[in-house]
């Protein structure tokens, strides 16, 4: 499973509420998708292309952990997202949905926004086109690795009910 695409970046302590404002939570998604993470970057909704990866600072999908934020940026097309680190529940709704989250500590020092990034997901290298560095994830779960080749929760658990 490989990424690649622009840098989106973003600091630290991003909570859901602002990758999703809470006004839009039920509204349609075409609705929803014209204001993701515009409080941090107006352009990101307006510019986001598919491929392309969010890098965060520490603590991204803090607070609220609605699934939504998680789905609203899968719904954007992105490749990955890569963050300093994570909450918990936010980390865990994406490979739910089958979105790829890695935690890279140090990674928003070694990126700008725009560098052209190339992800493998199963080894978590990174590697900044731009520059030419690479980086380490941390290690994903292999059981978190299953539920994003199943392309997610819902069609893992389908997956092996059939299976039984």
């Amino acid at each position: 499973m490989q990424a690649r695409g622009r840098c989106w970046k973003f600091g630290d302590n991003i909570p859901t509420d602002r990758i999703v404002r809470t006004d839009l939570i039920f509204r349609p998604w075409s609705e929803i998708l014209k204001h993701v993470l515009e409080t941090c970057n107006p352009e990101f909704p307006l510019n986001v292309k598919p491929g392309d990866i969010v890098v965060a600072g520490k603590h991204f999908g803090q607070s609220s952990g609605r699934a939504i934020a998680a789905k609203a940026l899968k719904q954007t097309g992105i490749g990955c997202v890569v963050a300093e680190s994570c909450a918990r529940t936010f980390y865990r709704n994406g490979f739910e949905i089958g979105m790829p989250v890695l935690e890279c500590p140090g990674i928003t020092a070694q990126v700008s926004d725009g560098d052209i990034l190339s992800v493998d997901i199963e080894s978590g290298k990174i590697v900044n086109e731009t520059t030419g560095r690479e980086h380490q994830a941390r290690p994903t779960p292999a059981f978190l690795l299953d539920m994003l080749k199943a392309g997610g929760l819902i069609a893992m658990a389908e997956r092996l009910a059939g299976e039984g």
